[in-house]
């Protein structure tokens, strides 16, 4: 089958969501470079509103338009952040991930204007996150620390410390790398630390099922340790059915050997409770792997952890 002429690519509109854009413009150009590219630029709910995600139906709200701009036509190709990508329903009937892009760093990093690290800040510093899954694991590790809502994209969260409406801030190593910001970081947290939301680090490209022309053409771009990753990863939170207010972290991992390993973790929200699960996959494919890690997890009471949350 002959390459598309244009790929038309639909993305949030946030510098580093355009900035992900670029990447794959540049990797699919070195790849195919007779394919021309146009960026096609939405504004999600996620992104407007700055509230509680679970009152829009939780990550899908990062999604929905990027999804429908594919559906209607009018894209032909998605970038996503895989973490903003709900794993406990299927991808929209009609499309499918055509590639996971090559994993970048999947850890945390500290913000202080002070150039403290998280182990010396003082009690009663305010973090600003809004993300639970970082809150619950500064609470079981840093009660003293106190964790004051904030959200919107990077740039702007910076903004908002510049401003002093936090003292610091926890956010994602890749994103500040992608929208040339990691100058700002005071201290990148170990993954024992502050252990990474499900899909951290991993860019997916989405395309509509029938268009087998973009498919063929974005495949190649695709790193196979990232596919085997993701996939274990984003079984292993179907089956727990986790919501957006559920504190669930864990991160795949594949040695060059070719083992798969999966670490998991689900909290209480005040992070008094921590369950641990961690196994290698030996014969076991990524998504079975993913399974056998949430059932381990399920039979710890995760179960009832999950639901007791309000979402």
């Amino acid at each position: 089958m002959s390459a598309p002429e244009l790929i038309r690519i639909v993305s949030r509109s946030s510098p580093m969501a355009l900035a992900q854009v670029e990447r794959v413009r540049a990797e699919l150009a070195a790849l195919h470079p007779g394919i021309r590219t146009e960026v096609v630029p939405v504004t999600t709910s996620g992104d407007r509103w700055m509230g509680d995600l679970a009152r829009l139906g939780g990550k899908g709200a990062f999604t929905k338009e990027v999804d429908a701009a594919l559906l209607a036509g009018e894209a032909d190709l998605a970038v996503h952040c895989v973490k903003d990508v709900p794993a406990d329903r299927p991808l929209p009937a009609g499309t499918t991930f055509a590639a996971f892009l090559k994993r970048d760093d999947i850890r945390d990093a500290l913000i202080h204007t002070g150039g403290l690290t998280l182990d010396e800040l003082p009690a009663g510093t305010r973090i600003g996150t809004s993300s639970v899954r970082r809150i619950a694991q500064l609470a079981a590790s840093h009660p003293h620390l106190e964790c004051v809502p904030m959200r919107g994209n990077a740039n702007r969260r910076l903004e908002k410390l510049e401003a002093g409406e936090a003292d610091a801030l926890l956010l994602a190593v890749s994103g500040l790398e992608r929208i040339d910001r990691a100058d700002a970081i005071t201290e990148i947290l170990s993954v024992e630390t502050m252990c990474p939301p499900i899909g951290a680090g991993i860019l997916a490209l989405q395309c509509r099922e029938d268009d087998t022309a973009t498919i063929d053409a974005v495949s190649a771009l695709g790193d196979p340790a990232a596919h085997r990753e993701a996939t274990a990863e984003r079984m292993f939170l179907h089956v727990l059915q986790g919501h957006c207010n559920s504190p669930i972290a864990g991160y795949a991992r594949a040695e060059g050997s070719g083992d798969l390993s999966l670490r998991a973790r689900v909290f209480t929200s005040d992070g008094k409770t921590v369950l641990n699960a961690h196994e290698w996959a030996g014969p076991l494919d990524p998504a079975t792997l993913g399974t056998s890690v949430a059932v381990a997890l399920l039979r710890q009471g995760a179960r009832e952890l999950i639901d007791n949350i309000a979402h």
